[in-house]
């Protein structure tokens, strides 16, 4: 497969970064192990995964401290992405996009990563109450200055709010177009995966036509695609997938064929579920990067090894052939 690549650092897409928010952030408490955490970015590291993605929110900050512990004496080996332009309250989130905030927030970060440049700096969220232009031209004085090598837009997810008979992404388009005048976008984080196909629609063809890649988000649709995880299991409080809406006893249940259909795959491919599901992303095109997240070892190895598993045309009209999932949403 040819593999182009992301910005001055030249992250090679069509393979298989690590998402390392859920060690920190998001997911349960209970289930956060610092060592834990620098051993499996350890493991990923050794199975070639480059890209390593994660966020100042996350924690808010323990993530991004955690990252650079795990890359200490490892940093020539890591493509690092981190992200600014969202505040953590107690119970809300925020936008911010002040140029000054901006950069206090990338000399912060890359404190807490203890490095001296990122290889790939992505606004989480334009802040509405700032012009893009003036956000993304703080960033670019960023890659003036040496501190950043690239830069990356975070997409508006498919389910927020749009424009009546606008596409999913056509809101992040329009950023896009509008922050390409002022310094050029590397790279797009959007969520895209067998159950989120969302982006196939517009987002990727974009930007596959102006060799911008694209970091796949939740390719595994939050541990669902693994094939691990059982209708009615229940979650802990503070982890996302207990107010997520394809995550209810109900629709888990009913999404079980999406599941089904990938293991009928798997099992004829030797490979796993998760491979599988990871394996579609990379053959949506040459210009992506699937970011699946994992806490532990094990997880990450095995994502790793999706890039050599290789779908063929009965595959993908298997896939194509599930039925959409479903959320409570629907």
């Amino acid at each position: 497969m040819e593999r182009r690549t992301i910005g001055a650092a030249g992250l090679a897409v069509g393979a298989v970064g690590l998402g390392c928010m859920p060690m920190s952030w998001g997911y349960s408490a209970s289930q956060r192990h610092g060592d834990r955490s620098v051993r499996t970015v350890h493991a990923a590291l050794d199975a070639g995964v480059r890209l390593l993605d994660t966020a100042d929110m996350y924690g808010p900050f323990t993530n991004e401290l955690l990252v650079g512990r795990a890359i200490k004496g490892r940093r020539s080996e890591a493509f690092l992405s981190t992200k600014c332009g969202l505040l953590v309250g107690d119970q809300h989130i925020v936008a911010n996009g002040r140029p000054g905030y901006v950069r206090r927030a990338c000399d912060a970060s890359l404190r807490r990563l203890q490095t001296d440049v990122i290889d790939l700096y992505q606004l989480h969220r334009a802040d509405p109450e700032v012009p893009v232009e003036e956000t993304w031209g703080a960033m670019a004085e960023l890659v003036t200055a040496g501190k950043v090598r690239s830069l990356g837009l975070c997409a508006v997810g498919a389910h927020a709010p749009r424009r009546s008979g606008a596409g999913p992404f056509a809101g992040t388009i329009r950023q896009l177009e509008r922050i390409q005048q002022v310094f050029p976008v590397s790279a797009v984080q959007a969520e895209l995966s067998v159950w989120a196909p969302e982006a196939l629609e517009e987002l990727l063809p974009w930007c596959a036509a102006r060799g911008v890649g694209v970091l796949a988000a939740m390719p595994l649709g939050n541990g669902y695609l693994t094939g691990t995880l059982k209708p009615g299991q229940g979650f802990e409080p503070d982890d996302l997938r207990a107010r997520h809406p394809r995550f209810t006893a109900e629709m888990m249940a009913a999404n079980q064929p999406v599941v089904a259909g990938l293991r009928r795959i798997a099992e004829r491919r030797g490979a796993s579920v998760a491979q599988v599901a990871l394996a579609w992303v990379l053959r949506q095109g040459p210009h992506v990067v699937a970011v699946p997240g994992a806490k532990r070892e094990r997880w990450a190895v095995e994502n790793a090894g999706a890039a050599d598993v290789v779908l063929d045309d009965r595959d993908l009209a298997e896939i194509a052939g599930l039925p959409p999932a479903r959320g409570s949403w629907d």
